[in-house]
């Protein structure tokens, strides 16, 4: 026999609603901060993750950097600035939202990994991914989101 969870205020689905666009304002505020001339004109953001991966405690994460992201430097700025901004706007808005809520969970996944050894960066990506794997098994694109009124998922 299924219950009916009871909540204060809000269904259990809009709830998790709430869930997935605090992800996606927490994701906005990651792109808003951003020094985006650093990162496009001058490479700082590139430049900094090529530090952390030098200086790495585990050899495949500076093998990775190098043959990733380090022959095509500002290709990887803008990625990395404009994913945090596609998934900000697809959490927010509810569209595309598994697709967002898996590129967001490997993006903190990758940042997890790069910085291993900065506590605050662990917790801060760890939550994260934490917010998006309930919000994805609870498939929280089912109340307030463009993908329910178009019916995608």
């Amino acid at each position: 026999m299924q219950t009916q969870t009871q909540t204060i205020w809000l269904t259990g689905a809009e709830w998790l609603a709430v869930l997935r666009i605090g992800l996606g304002l927490w994701w906005l505020e990651s792109w808003r901060h951003k020094d985006k001339k650093g990162w496009f004109e001058r490479g700082t953001g590139i430049a900094w993750a090529a530090d952390v991966a030098g200086k790495h405690k585990w050899p495949q994460v500076k093998k990775g950097f190098e043959a990733v992201v380090a022959p095509r430097p500002k290709l990887m700025a803008y990625v990395v600035v404009y994913a945090e901004l596609a998934l900000g706007l697809g959490l927010i808005s509810g569209f595309l939202t598994p697709v967002a809520l898996v590129g967001g969970l490997l993006l903190n996944l990758l940042y997890l990994t790069l910085m291993i050894h900065d506590w605050a960066e662990q917790g801060q990506n760890a939550m994260m991914a934490l917010i998006s794997l309930v919000a994805l098994f609870a498939m929280s694109w089912q109340t307030w989101s463009l993908d329910h009124a178009i019916g995608l998922f």
